[in-house]
């Protein structure tokens, strides 16, 4: 089998020899496609292909229509809306991520986030601590419950919320469960958002969570940035001067908030959160192994499209 490694934004050279000799080992062939300058270089490498890898590269129907061949795609990451899974489906095309791989360099990326907002952005001026502090997450599956106990570990209380977890499956995690995301933004210090882009997600949080946040609050997005309504956080950022907002994905006004809100707003240049030589290899690994898994034995445990 043929298995594509399509990745605009290439994986280190440890986690590709790796993928090659997992590929390889297993009776199959790798090619690489990487730093390509256009989706059409996608489309046109897809033609003989059985599997793709991919990243934030995005699997659309044009891309699974060129592919006769294909049989799977992996998302090296938790998240998949890069993936057009009705496409995959209406051709039978096998559409699975890699949960779990990435969970701790975004959980890092998460805590880090909430001390550089809370000393200033390491500005002269003088900060808060986080310890004593109550962080609430939004979602409380592999990422979320790392952010949670490392923010344990530093002193503070959690609270969690998660619409496919039971109280007592949060309780087990190690947080307190909120009745509401109305009850984990009005009584929690910082909430980090760990929910994923979906039709019912999308624009989810707006003026009327964010401005129920307590006095000096932090919402801290490493999700997606189409679940934030971003209108709804600029009138609520003007009304709330106390008030700051950090994301690993730049809203499409940044540029407006930062002008407006200084220091109390915060983006990091380029999605970061799985951007760790570990984290890289982790999921890159994991890909392969699926796929090779998948041909072996039909194996589907993380399969999207069901």
């Amino acid at each position: 089998m043929k298995v594509l490694l399509a990745t605009q934004k290439p994986f280190a050279a440890a986690a590709v020899a790796g993928i090659r000799q997992i590929v390889e080992e297993n009776g199959h062939e790798l090619v690489l496609l990487e730093k390509y300058a256009a989706q059409e270089d996608f489309v046109a490498a897809v033609a003989d292909v059985d599997a793709i890898i991919v990243r934030s590269d995005k699997v659309t129907a044009e891309v699974v229509a060129a592919a006769p061949k294909l049989k799977i795609v992996v998302r090296a990451g938790a998240g998949f809306d890069n993936l057009d899974l009705a496409a995959c489906t209406e051709h039978k095309v096998v559409a699975m991520n890699t949960p779990g791989q990435n969970s701790n360099a975004v959980a890092e990326l998460a805590i880090a986030m909430m001390i550089f907002m809370a000393r200033g952005q390491f500005t002269p001026a003088t900060g808060s601590e986080i310890q004593g502090k109550t962080l609430g997450i939004q979602a409380f599956g592999n990422v979320g419950r790392l952010v949670g106990a490392k923010a344990k570990a530093l002193g503070m209380s959690v609270k969690a919320i998660d619409p496919f977890l039971p109280a007592e499956k949060i309780v087990e995690g190690g947080a307190e469960p909120a009745s509401s995301l109305e009850e984990l933004y009005s009584t929690c210090d910082y909430v980090s958002i760990h929910i994923p882009a979906t039709p019912q997600t999308i624009g989810s949080i707006g003026y009327d969570l964010i401005t129920k946040m307590p006095k000096g609050a932090t919402l801290i997005n490493t999700a997606r940035k189409e679940v934030i309504d971003e209108a709804g956080l600029e009138k609520a950022l003007e009304e709330r001067s106390d008030l700051k907002y950090v994301a690993d994905v730049a809203p499409d006004n940044l540029a407006a908030l930062q002008e407006k809100f200084g220091l109390r707003v915060f983006a990091t240049p380029k999605k970061m959160g799985a951007q760790t030589q570990e984290a890289n290899v982790n999921a890159g690994l994991a890909a392969a192994r699926q796929i090779c898994a998948f041909f072996a034995t039909g194996e589907t445990r993380f399969q999207l499209n069901k």
